[in-house]
């Protein structure tokens, strides 16, 4: 169902500030939609008050048109699955995933039916009769995600459900989400501060910091085209090049910045976005995968040394000093260059992105 947060309030309790301030955001029907964001960022509380866990302080939450915000978390018709997923150890995995069932008093042919339907679905139906002690920690997650499906909900609530599995089984169980995702066709609210995480599950990415909403869109759109400065220093990793700078013009209408130690040409599309400008100063930046080696010199070239290398299996991440900035440069493995070896970095134009020092904001926001 359709999920939409009108102007949603929460202030921390011993402080003159806001977990969430007045926020506004809709999730349509059978999206998959990621909270993402550094830890204290108010994602999770935003999804504490979808479920009806924490109270909001003003602001309306509805659900399929219908206004929840004060209704008990049991009539939401919501599910909430929790990054540390508590279980019943005396029951086995049965009796686990049937226990909100008996809780409503359904029949119990019903709850048999159910049970097994969705213990199918999350491909644990050969785990029913074990106990808790004897699932792993990626088999008790899928009990917890069985748990929270039988009960139908409209929406699914995940709170960082993967953060405390190893790196094999998060992987393995991000897949299992997005297939159960694809053949529910509910909608799922995902919190995650797990750049991959999110980039691989989700339909929508909400960017918050602070209470605030920075950026919504799609994953394409917040790595390519981060609104501002902390979108693109957020997302992705490593994270972005970035560099104080000033902007200027010719007659000609060519522009340039003028970085630490060095000037590059600027393409003419941020034109536009320099007349909303009240100054020329500005926070440059560049993705580690968007900057070249190249073998002779040219526009917008700096020469620099290697001063690490990283490996990445097919790829490695070097870091390169270039007029005392250090950049982090992604290559394919066999185009690396050893440390302690100089190399020539070439900034592409079409690749660069360029925010206001004052306000931070992407001077693309109008294109």
């Amino acid at each position: 169902m359709k999920v939409v947060l009108k102007d949603l309030v929460k202030g921390f309790k011993s402080a003159d500030a806001f977990a969430v301030n007045r926020i506004n955001l809709e999730i349509d029907q059978g999206e998959l939609a990621v909270l993402l964001g550094p830890s204290g960022c108010g994602k999770t509380t935003t999804l504490r008050m979808i479920a009806g866990l924490e109270q909001p302080d003003s602001g309306r939450i509805y659900i399929a048109e219908r206004d929840i915000t004060d209704l008990a978390p049991k009539d939401r018709r919501v599910a909430m699955v929790f990054q540390n997923f508590s279980m019943y150890p005396t029951m086995n995995v049965y009796d686990n995933i049937a226990f909100p069932l008996h809780a409503i008093k359904m029949d119990r042919k019903e709850i048999d039916r159910t049970v097994r339907e969705v213990a199918r679905l999350v491909n644990i139906d050969q785990l029913l009769e074990r106990s808790l002690r004897q699932v792993s920690g990626g088999e008790a997650q899928r009990v917890a995600l069985a748990r929270a499906m039988v009960r139908r909900p409209e929406v699914f609530l995940m709170d960082e459900p993967l953060s405390n599995l190893d790196a094999k089984l998060r992987v393995q169980l991000r897949t299992e989400i997005k297939r159960l995702h694809q053949d529910t066709g509910t909608t799922f609210i995902f919190v995650t501060h797990d750049q991959e995480e999110a980039m691989t599950l989700g339909d929508k990415i909400i960017v918050m910091n602070r209470g605030d909403i920075q950026q919504v869109g799609t994953p394409h759109e917040v790595f390519f085209t981060p609104r501002n400065a902390f979108v693109a220093n957020f997302v992705g990793t490593p994270s972005m090049n970035m560099l104080p700078g000033s902007l200027r013009v010719e007659e000609t209408g060519r522009i340039f910045v003028a970085l630490p130690g060095f000037e590059l040409e600027l393409p003419r599309r941020f034109a536009a976005g320099l007349r909303r400008m009240s100054s020329h100063h500005v926070i440059w930046g560049i993705r580690p995968e968007a900057i070249r080696l190249v073998s002779a010199p040219g526009g917008n070239c700096v020469p620099g040394l290697v001063e690490l290398v990283e490996a990445l299996g097919s790829r490695d991440l070097m870091f390169v000093r270039a007029h005392d900035q250090l950049f982090g440069v992604i290559v394919d493995a066999l185009d690396s260059v050893a440390a302690g070896e100089t190399c020539l970095l070439h900034f592409d134009g079409a690749h660069m992105h360029l925010f206001d020092a004052a306000s931070e904001l992407s001077l693309l926001l109008d294109e």
